[in-house]
Order: C-alpha cells, then structure tokens, then sequence
C-alpha cells in the first residue's frame, strides 16, 4: 500500500470535497485499496491500482464523518475509478448507497470510457433498489444547456454545450431514472473557469 502518510492534510486539499458526513477525493495518486482511521475519528477509505509496482494516477476516496463512520455497513473498492459504501439511514429497512466515480477526460479514448462506464452501470445495478443510490464525483461531463430528449432528468441550470462525456452521463441518468437538476445561482453554475479566460466556462456538476 502507498499513499501519502499526512491524510489529515490531504482532506483539506482542493481534491476532496464533500460535506461535513461524507467527504470525496478523486486523482488521489494512491494505489491498492484501504481504509484508515484518522486523528480525527474519521475514516479514510480509498481505491486506486492494485496491480504490483502500479502507477500512481487515478485513485478515489471517501472521508466519513464520526456519525457517518458509526453507521457504515460495507464498502467496496472497484479499482482506481469506483468506490461505492453502504450506510444505515433513520429510516429502518432502508439504506443509502453512496458511489463515488472519477470518469475518464473527454479527450480520453473510448475503451477507456466504456470500460468506465460498464463498470459503474455494474456498480448501480447491484444496489437495492429499495435504497437511496446517490452518485457523485469528478464525472468530466459537461450536460450543457439543451434538455431535449432529457427532460426527466436535467434542469434549467446547466452552461454551454453537451460535449460527448456529457451525452454519456445523461445516457446513464435516464438509463437509471436518475437526475442531474440541481439549481445553482448563476455565479455558482460554473465548476470550471479557463486560466486566461480563452474558453466558456464549464459546468460540471451536471445541472
């Protein structure tokens, strides 16, 4: 197993994001999978390449919280770009499903997307469907504006044009009765901004 020693200060890093229960990481740069209990209480649980001498890119995570931590069920590792963790929830007989994915770069190739894809469609499928499923993570996709043929599954609040890992994902939502509506303030809408202000300004929280 080799990853950075200091992941209490990782979690302050921009790559893990999240709220206060349920943190997430994406290109963490750490290989094999485990878990680790931190100074804090919290749990580390981490995915990446398993194989020997294997590189250090890609790789996923979860932080969970002290209250998330005492109500976490199982967790699986799918390899450096799929985490997924059960937990209990109030509600008896029901559980939430958390799956964090880190998709491939648009300009990746389409075996590489494929196999993601495959891999996470796999993942949904073998969750209960009695429990609530929520996705998220670093999905490079960008959904745009245009909803048509989507309507049941994207918003108002999306930016710019679907690009083809945008496709893919609205694909897998309405595959899955899933959505990707989450209004956003228009100064909110963009989780890109170019460096020198060449380029529109992306959004890739799939709005």
């Amino acid at each position: 197993m080799e990853r950075p020693d200091n992941v209490v200060d990782q979690e302050d890093q921009s790559n893990i994001n999240g709220n206060e229960e349920i943190k997430l990481g994406s290109e963490t740069y750490w290989t094999q999978a485990g878990q680790q209990r931190l100074d804090t209480g919290k749990i580390l649980l981490f995915s990446g390449h398993e194989e020997e001498n294997a590189p250090h890119i890609q790789g996923v995570a979860l932080v969970l919280s002290k209250v998330a931590r005492s109500a976490l069920i199982r967790w699986e590792s799918h390899e450096c770009r799929i985490i997924k963790a059960s937990l209990r929830t109030k509600k008896e007989g029901i559980n939430t499903t958390v799956i964090q994915g880190y998709a491939p770069t648009n300009d990746s190739n389409d075996d590489d997307k494929d196999q993601f894809y495959d891999g996470l469609q796999s993942v949904i499928e073998r969750c209960p469907r009695k429990d609530l499923t929520i996705l998220m993570g670093d999905l490079n996709a960008k959904v745009g504006i245009n909803k048509a043929g989507y309507e049941d599954v994207m918003g108002q609040h999306g930016l710019g044009e679907r690009t083809e890992d945008g496709e893919r994902f609205t694909k897998l939502c309405t595959f899955n009765k899933g959505g990707t509506i989450f209004p956003h303030k228009r100064i909110h809408k963009a989780t890109w901004i170019s460096p020198h202000h060449k380029e529109p300004e992306r959004s890739h929280s799939h709005q």
